[in-house]
């Protein structure tokens, strides 16, 4: 069973079992989530598209918090003696897809 969820502006692939990576959500690790934006849902021979969602949920459990790489963002004004060095580290929340419904 595989399923398209929608959260923090993408989309996702996910089928149970799956970990990924995800944009910062606000719950605390340890405790469960419901995706109810699900985009499409395919079950053994069966495919569901949504016009826009479809009626399903996907569970999934949080793992853990954390941060990205690194980025350098460097920016830079020639003949101005103007130049600007940033860094920046994306907040994610890890999840694991516990099951499609």
């Amino acid at each position: 069973m595989i399923a398209v969820i929608k959260t923090g502006g993408k989309q996702y692939i996910v089928k149970p079992g799956d970990k990924l990576k995800v944009e910062k959500l606000d719950k605390k690790a340890g405790e469960e989530i419901s995706f109810s934006d699900v985009l499409l849902v395919e079950n053994d021979k069966k495919v569901e598209i949504g016009t826009p969602l479809v009626k399903a949920e996907v569970k999934a459990k949080i793992l853990s918090h954390g941060k990205g790489d690194k980025i350098i963002v460097f920016k830079y004004k020639p003949k101005k003696r103007e130049s600007r060095k940033i860094g920046h580290r994306q907040p994610y929340t890890e999840i694991e897809i516990i099951s499609i419904k």
